[in-house]
């Protein structure tokens, strides 16, 4: 894996983190709600503990996904272009969603019913107090339905192995961090950057165009080398069908030279003859 499809993914978390906020942040007013009675240094403390648990959720993730990519498409994907050209389809899928298209609401309807399905768990976390209550909710906030999440994941089931899927999990959920540990006042500014910018859109024309590049690069390269062999042994072949005639002309120019010098030579030994 690259780092370009490293920063591809970090990117994507922080410009589509407008909308993690807007998905998460009843849940993030949950978590600092349940922590009121701590002190200041253990609430940050708090809640660097439950991000951690989150990337580590993304990680985990990612790092199932990268394995269903080796195991499930490995059979299909040696030998051939078929790694890269599905790389840049799925950045050209994830791009499009990222410029608005609802591709994957339906499967965070999915995600919704086991989300649900987690509730009892999620429960008996609160209050925030502790250490490793704060752990466990982070990782469960993994869980949480969301196209965007699930946009990374389609990219680290293409990813090289388990351990790119990952490393890419994880860089896209550190940048989603900054709007979700912002205070207030920076959480409307960097929304208002955000949207005034449309960084989030840039980004996702950004991803469609490096997904194109990603296909059709490579062909359009091999279509020029392959012009090129073909020119090149086109004109070997012409050296070398032109190479026959040119020994046949140097031939025939040759020996009346030699036929000459021969009959040249009669000549001195008559006249050698003559003299005795």
């Amino acid at each position: 894996m690259t780092t370009a499809l490293l920063v591809a993914a970090l990117l994507m978390g922080f410009f589509g983190s407008p909308h993690c906020l807007g998905m998460c942040g009843g849940l993030v007013t949950a978590f600092g709600l349940s922590m009121k009675e701590v002190s200041p240094a253990k609430r940050r403390a708090l809640v660097i503990t439950y991000h951690i648990g989150r990337l580590s959720s993304y990680a985990l993730l990612g790092l199932l996904a990268g394995l269903i990519g080796t195991t499930v498409l490995a059979p299909f994907m040696t030998g051939n272009n078929l790694p890269r050209i599905l790389l840049g389809l799925v950045l050209v899928f994830v791009g499009v969603t990222m410029l608005g298209a609802p591709f994957l609401n339906k499967l965070e309807r999915f995600g919704m019913r086991f989300w649900q399905y987690l509730s009892p768990l999620r429960q008996k976390v609160f209050p925030l107090n502790t250490f490793p209550r704060a752990l466990t909710a982070g990782l469960l906030w993994g869980f949480l339905p969301c196209g965007l999440v699930y946009g990374a994941l389609l990219i680290a089931v293409v990813a090289h192995n388990p351990l790119s899927g990952a490393a890419l999990m994880f860089a896209f959920g550190l940048g989603t961090v900054p709007m979700l540990v912002a205070t207030h006042e920076t959480v409307g500014w960097l929304r208002d950057k955000i949207g005034r910018f449309r960084l989030r859109q840039l980004n996702g024309a950004i991803m469609v165009v490096s997904g194109l590049a990603v296909v059709f690069v490579p062909l359009a390269m091999s279509n020029m080398h392959g012009h090129m062999d073909h020119g090149s042994h086109s004109a070997m072949m012409s050296d070398t069908n032109a190479s026959p005639h040119d020994m046949s002309q140097m031939d025939h120019n040759t020996m009346p030279e030699m036929d000459h010098s021969t009959h040249d030579m009669g000549d001195d030994n008559n006249a050698m003859h003559h003299a005795h």
